[in-house]
């Protein structure tokens, strides 16, 4: 995997550690992996 660095607002940090704390995702990086993942997947079957 590569190394990628965002700049997202507090608020979107502050709703992905609640989901972290809630046990939904085990860390930060998979929550944002999983949101990249379903965009692209969301994006692809729209654009066809």
């Amino acid at each position: 995997m590569k190394v990628v660095t965002v700049h997202l607002p507090e608020a979107y940090i502050e709703a992905i550690d609640e989901l972290v704390r809630k046990r939904i995702y085990p860390n930060r990086a998979e929550a944002i992996r999983m949101a990249v993942r379903d965009f692209i997947r969301e994006e692809a079957a729209i654009s066809e």
